[in-house]
């Protein structure tokens, strides 16, 4: 009964794709429950994680790009409207959104796209590479938590303004306005993640087991001074 209930508050086609990008140094709860939300309450045929190669506004992740990309499978296997995209990690330079969604453009035709992004990356949009030209390619669904939000920097407010829209709205077009989504926020971070392992302390209940038995596996995210694996 809750699918219908969810389908009857939609057209019946086109089911949009949710896009999810980052660095996923490691890949936590923190990512995965509130892209559960999103897919459930948008009716979504799909959310494609998108491990970036390079990222553009952060340090360079403690392991490679195909350990990441391996986490994240892991952390995604067995969940109905999860999937992984590569394509990050087969571009070379920097990893830029812009060009990501671009890519999936040009493969997926006029499906609606949603890129979906924290309130926190949200406010630091306009920081990012061709950020205006992202709405040519996609809707932003913005993951926002309980209560008000905090002020945007005026140039993303006059961004923000006329493109507000509720999610019907998103259905009727392929890309270019921004809806609020209210989700359950967990405050669960990669870099405390790290740093407890690191310290040999647990970081668990805080990401998937099978994450966690991988990187223990591997002996990924120890001090500095001892090489990861690269198996």
């Amino acid at each position: 009964m809750r699918a219908k209930t969810l389908r009857s508050r939609f057209p019946p086609h086109p089911r949009p794709i949710g896009i999810l990008g980052g660095t996923f140094d490691p890949i936590h709860d923190g990512h995965l429950r509130p892209a559960l939300e999103v897919l459930e309450a948008l009716d979504l045929a799909e959310i494609r994680f998108v491990p970036c190669r390079i990222p553009a506004h952060r340090d360079s992740p403690q392991i490679t790009a195909e350990q990441r990309l391996a986490l994240v499978r892991l952390a995604t296997a067995g969940q109905a409207g999860f999937a992984v995209d590569d394509r990050e990690l087969r571009r070379e330079g920097a990893s830029y959104m812009v060009d990501t969604l671009a890519s999936l453009r040009e493969d997926l035709g006029d499906i609606p796209l949603y890129l979906i992004v924290g309130a926190d990356a949200f406010r630091e949009l306009h920081t990012w590479h061709r950020w205006r030209e992202l709405g040519q390619f996609a809707h932003v669904v913005v993951m926002q938590r309980p209560g008000p939000p905090k002020p945007f920097a005026p140039v993303l407010e006059e961004f923000v303004a006329p493109r507000m829209a509720d999610a019907a709205a998103l259905r009727r077009q392929p890309a270019g306005l921004i809806l609020f989504q209210p989700v359950t926020q967990l405050d669960i971070s990669a870099t405390h993640i790290r740093a407890l392992l690191a310290r040999g302390q647990s970081p668990r209940f805080l990401l998937p087991e099978a994450v966690l038995a991988c990187i223990h596996e591997r002996a990924l995210y120890r001090p500095l001074s001892t090489p990861a694996s690269m198996t």
